[in-house]
């Protein structure tokens, strides 16, 4: 009986050793993402157009000027450095639009979904939000709006698409999925079609690709872009801004 106490009693030290060996290998994982690169680091750095606050834990796009009346909050995709999508969402915030770009918890968002949350509570002058994301942070921003449909007015999804229980279809929210034609992601983002509104918007980037809607080098298992990111980017800024102008003023 005592050799067999011991026996149970090794399997389970090495079970737990082999439990925290995995946990911290996440924990390292996780807390080297990719990015940012240059171009984004330069994009940090507030110019005649847009101040850039740098805040614990959130970064924020502010036009200058009046003070915007419409607001986005963009989670990073998974493993991403959040600063990496600073050159896109400044180009956004010069078109009039307050950004929040929050960090996440070892770089991924699903362990902070309703982050959008407090953001908008800050900033009670916003009148109308929009919460996107790119890749792992569109999927949470999807879970976002769909918990909270009452609060946002859309939803911006750049090489995303929403999981399977987060149906949008009577959300009655503006929303927008852009992706690269060399995302390996294609399929399944066209095919999200049927969890988001009938009057959803989808934008091709023709030779973009997953990694581009960042400023973070190369991704494993992504397509090859034909583009340069500066035009990824523009053509993603103009795009949200198109959504941003087509909100409703609000009485």
């Amino acid at each position: 009986m005592r050799r067999r106490q011991m026996k149970l009693k090794k399997v389970l030290v090495i079970a737990l050793g082999i439990l925290l060996l995995a946990v911290v290998g996440f924990v390292v994982w996780g807390s080297t993402p990719l990015g940012p690169d240059d171009a984004a680091l330069a994009a940090l750095q507030s110019d005649a157009q847009v101040t850039v606050s740098q805040m614990p834990g959130v970064i924020v796009f502010a036009p200058v000027g009046d003070f915007p009346t419409k607001g986005l909050v963009f989670y990073p995709g998974g493993r991403v450095d959040y600063r990496a999508y600073a050159p896109t969402l400044k180009e956004i915030a010069r078109g009039g639009v307050l950004v929040a770009l929050p960090a996440m918890p070892l770089n991924l968002a699903v362990f902070s979904p309703n982050r959008a949350q407090e953001i908008i509570y800050a900033y009670p002058q916003i009148e109308q939000w929009v919460v996107g994301g790119h890749s792992l942070g569109g999927a949470m921003a999807a879970e976002f709006a769909a918990d909270r449909a009452d609060q946002v007015d859309g939803l911006v999804l750049w090489g995303s698409y929403p999981a399977d229980q987060n149906d949008l279809t009577q959300s009655g929210l503006h929303v927008l999925s852009v992706y690269g034609s060399e995302d390996g992601q294609v399929e399944k983002i066209r095919a999200s079609s049927v969890l988001l509104p009938e009057n959803a918007v989808f934008l091709e980037i023709e030779g973009g690709n997953h990694a581009q809607f960042g400023s973070y080098g190369t991704q494993p298992g992504d397509g090859a872009a034909s583009i340069s990111a500066v035009e990824q980017w523009r053509r993603a800024a103009e795009a949200v801004l198109e959504l941003m102008e087509s909100l409703e003023t609000q009485d």
